[in-house]
């Protein structure tokens, strides 16, 4: 199952996501964690000192290497460098799956251990001194877009991604990608402004949306979120000791949470759960390879010199149980 968490800067998905990982964790479900903000907090919020956090490697700096594993022997593909962002699998491409190993996680994943259980965690990179004032952030999501859109995954499998804050990951069909969007949303008028823009966005694709409330303090600010997002709104949460003390550097058994807090996440795992059902890998398909094409007319023909509608595959649907051709 793939997750978003979404939500404008300083709304507490960060904070969502490592909670909710946390309790996927503590249920014993596989999980990788992707870190796609350009703040790169999910390694401390899962309990990294900041020393570890930043060795995580970055994942676009190892774009060569996931482009090369993951085109394999998909003849439509000339080259690694003519794959961009959105260049779908097809015949010959090779497949990432949650539980295995595999050359791209070798590079760009970590373990972290929890209290109760461990996750992968793959972070896009911060900027760099050399990204100021020549580089979009959208660069450094890419390597993620292009895993995803090579993802097969289970029921019983999670890929969490705390993404980007605001409207920025409508930017590419990162998007589409998720079987569920938890956007994080305080009970405040830019917290519902995003919402609205995620809404609209997200309409035209059937991506499904769900708000959680965060730092929700009184029964006056349930009640605005309610009159706001309407049956949208699934949970809504309010202060944590547990979290406020993780948050200074005081780790503490995840069991100690609060009860309600614990409640809320275990609705947030059944929404994902439930989810599983609807989904439609024909459709995950179609929306793929209309970004990509996309994206090949309006700047990837040019930049790679080629005809990167060649690359669409017209008869390859990525499936869960899809094979994929392995290494020699």
């Amino acid at each position: 199952m793939k997750i978003a968490f979404v939500g404008k800067g300083g709304s507490g998905k960060t904070t969502l996501s490592s909670l909710f990982i946390r309790h996927l964790a503590a249920s014993r479900i596989p999980v990788i964690a992707v870190d796609a903000d350009i703040n790169q907090h999910l390694g401390p919020a899962l309990g990294l000192d900041e020393e570890a956090a930043a060795a995580i490697p970055a994942m676009g700096a190892h774009l060569p290497l996931i482009k090369d594993y993951l085109r394999g022997g998909n003849l439509r593909i000339a080259s690694a460098e003519t794959m961009i962002k959105t260049t779908p699998p097809g015949e010959g491409s090779r497949l990432l799956r949650v539980c295995e190993d595999n050359p791209v996680y070798d590079a760009c994943a970590r373990t972290v251990p929890l209290d109760d259980g461990c996750v992968r965690l793959m972070a896009t990179g911060p900027f760099t001194e050399s990204d100021l004032g020549v580089a979009c952030y959208h660069s450094k999501v890419g390597a993620v877009e292009l895993c995803l859109n090579h993802l097969v995954d289970g029921r019983e499998e999670y890929v969490v991604v705390d993404m980007t804050a605001g409207s920025d990951s409508f930017a590419s069909g990162m998007f589409t990608r998720f079987d569920m969007t938890f956007l994080v949303a305080e009970p405040t008028r830019k917290g519902i402004a995003v919402y609205r823009q995620y809404k609209e966005y997200a309409r035209d694709f059937g991506v499904p949306l769900k708000v959680v409330g965060n730092k929700v303090q009184s029964p006056d600010d349930l009640e605005y979120l309610r009159s706001e997002v309407g049956e949208d709104l699934l949970v809504a949460v309010g202060h944590s000791d547990w979290v406020r003390a993780v948050e200074k550097g005081r780790q503490a058994p995840f069991a100690q949470l609060e009860g309600v807090n614990r409640t809320a996440l275990e609705r947030l795992h059944r929404t994902a759960d439930a989810s599983y059902e609807r989904r439609d890998w024909e459709r995950y398909t179609r929306q793929m390879v209309h970004f990509h094409l996309k994206n090949a007319e309006s700047w990837g023909n040019a930049k790679t010199g080629a005809d990167l509608a060649a690359q669409v595959d017209p008869s390859f649907v990525l499936l869960e149980g899809a094979a994929t051709p392995q290494p020699a």
